[in-house]
């Protein structure tokens, strides 16, 4: 019987331990350019004892970007600066993933003046505010939805980031499908309308994330290449009129590519856009029992866990690891607190988005007297 203290293959990789540091958008790349610093690089090096850390969503382009400070994977500067990172994480015997993003419509042209509107499949606008870059609330804009001979150029931008992420010595790649970004977008029909080869059936609107995630793998190998998805999420105004068929579908096809693993969002987490309802709320979907034998490999599960959840998961095979966000901000040495059964430092809300080193790298260590 597995633990999460056990180690893991994972594609090419052996994991140390099934502990994972969940992508966590923290908008503290502040400085021109949306470079990573030394700072960044600090961060990352703090939880150097998870068995995978994936990376904050990185935009794979200007027009890619959804919110103030955060980092992109697009221009040398970026590289560079996320090389800190990567050698940072390096030396402490950690590994590392980069998450591979494009918001599509959860943006705004203020981000990215240049490229006017955000995109997306179609141009429906989601409910609610957007943070601009002044970083105040603002309405949605009604998105620009992509011209058919549009979208080779966004599959060209994804592989070009995953070459960049390469160059920037990380372990491998995260595609972000999930939580209403532009991958999602496409592939459920509450936001996609097309009527092309990228919408209508299961299928059609399957094909963009199927050719990133191609696009990926001739970069760097099936073994190397994970993907993130949020069936049942409704978090960025998400739905889709079949979500068991559609997902299904995806999980069918992302086995046949023989990819080191795919990262499932429980909804309980995705339909508070991250802020979790009960994980013991017996009315919210289970993807991990609904869709766990659909993937053939590695299966991670985020969304609400605490030790003893996270643990039942591995334990009755419903994950192989299971990834941590909040307490992982607030506890940069959670596998040993957890292997330990210390307590654990409380996180500050106040202190998730923007600023400096204070909730981001000021939590301390168990070995530093707590």
């Amino acid at each position: 019987m597995a633990t999460l203290f056990d180690s893991l293959e994972l594609g090419d990789l052996l994991l140390k331990n099934r502990i994972i540091m969940a992508p966590l958008t923290r908008m503290r790349s502040k400085q021109p350019g949306n470079i990573p610093q030394e700072l960044n690089a600090e961060y990352y090096a703090q939880r150097a004892t998870a068995g995978l850390i994936i990376s904050e969503a990185t935009q794979i382009s200007p027009l890619a970007q959804g919110y103030p400070a955060t980092p992109g994977i697009h221009s040398a500067e970026q590289v560079a600066g996320w090389k800190l990172v990567t050698d940072a994480v390096h030396q402490k015997g950690g590994k590392i993933f980069l998450q591979l993003w494009h918001v599509g419509r959860i943006s705004h042209s203020s981000l990215h003046p240049k490229e006017g509107l955000p995109v997306a499949p179609s141009a429906i606008a989601p409910s609610g505010t957007v943070m601009n870059a002044e970083f105040k609330q603002v309405p949605y804009e009604t998105p620009r939805a992509l011209d058919l001979k549009e979208i080779p150029d966004i599959v060209a931008e994804y592989k070009a980031a995953a070459q960049n992420a390469k160059d920037a010595g990380f372990d491998g790649v995260e595609v972000h499908g999930a939580n209403g970004y532009l991958l999602d977008q496409f592939l459920q029909d509450g936001s996609n309308k097309r009527t092309d080869i990228y919408g209508g059936s299961v299928e059609n609107r399957s094909r963009l994330l199927l050719e990133v995630v191609d696009a990926a793998v001739d970069v760097w190998g099936k073994g190397r290449v994970g993907v993130r998805l949020s069936p049942y999420g409704t978090f960025n105004t998400m739905s889709d009129s079949d979500t068991p068929a559609l997902f299904n579908y995806v999980f069918e096809k992302l086995s046949e590519r023989g990819i080191a693993y795919v990262h499932v969002i429980e909804p309980r987490a995705t339909n508070a856009g991250g802020g979790g309802a009960d994980a013991s709320d017996e009315s919210v979907p289970s993807t991990s029992q609904i869709f766990r034998q659909s993937f053939y490999g590695v299966f991670i599960s985020a969304g609400g866990y605490e030790l003893e959840t996270a643990q039942n998961a591995v334990e009755n095979d419903l994950a192989d690891a299971v990834a941590f966000g909040r307490i992982f901000i607030a506890n940069p040495d959670l596998p040993e607190r957890f292997q330990k059964n210390a307590p654990l430092n409380k996180y500050n809300r106040a202190t998730f988005y923007g600023g400096g080193a204070a909730g981001y790298t000021d939590y301390p260590a168990l070995l530093e007297g707590k």
